[in-house]
């Protein structure tokens, strides 16, 4: 008799809603790390009026049975309202930005990174006479395409904000 237990290791974009308090992320990255599971990309932020609410934006990946446990210690966790894995629920919209700053000497390259720059939608918010920074939002692998044009052309720094993503649609999580 062979077993069905599913090994293949998958993204999981789980969204968090919490009550606004210190120590809450603290919580959070606390189980993440005392078990071992790994954070790709962590976001958080008030989501409401008041600011008595956050949402929590966590990537993460691992086998079903990893991603079934680390969303029912989420759900145990206190004070966390609802977690949701947003790419088992259907329709997402998953988004992150960054700001890169590209160094060189050479016009050439600086002329072909603000054309390739200006292909991906990125927009320059700085300027020297040898160096851009862009800022650009999209989903991970676009930003990651565009860092990956920009390394021969003099990619020096990069900063990003990590994945903000929400079900489309009328579901509310």
């Amino acid at each position: 008799m062979s077993s069905s237990i599913d090994t293949r290791y998958r993204s999981a974009t789980i969204s968090v809603l919490v009550e606004n308090e210190s120590g809450v992320l603290a919580r959070v990255i606390g189980l993440f790390s005392g078990r071992g599971y790994n954070i790709e990309s962590l976001t958080v932020a008030p989501v409401d009026e008041t600011g008595h609410r956050s949402r929590i934006n966590i990537v993460t990946s691992g086998t079903e049975m990893v991603i079934g446990q680390i969303k029912a210690q989420l759900d145990r966790l206190v004070p966390v309202y609802r977690v949701a894995d947003l790419t088992l629920l259907g329709p997402h919209i998953a988004s992150e930005m960054a700001l890169v700053k590209v160094i060189s000497e050479s016009a050439d390259k600086r002329g072909e990174a603000l054309r390739l720059a200006g292909e991906y939608g990125a927009r320059t918010v700085d300027a020297t006479e040898i160096s851009f920074v862009f800022e650009m939002t999209g989903s991970t692998d676009k930003l990651d395409a565009f860092l990956d044009t920009m390394r021969p052309l003099g990619l020096a720094e990069v900063s990003r904000t990590g994945v903000a993503a929400m079900t489309r649609g009328t579901h509310i999580i």
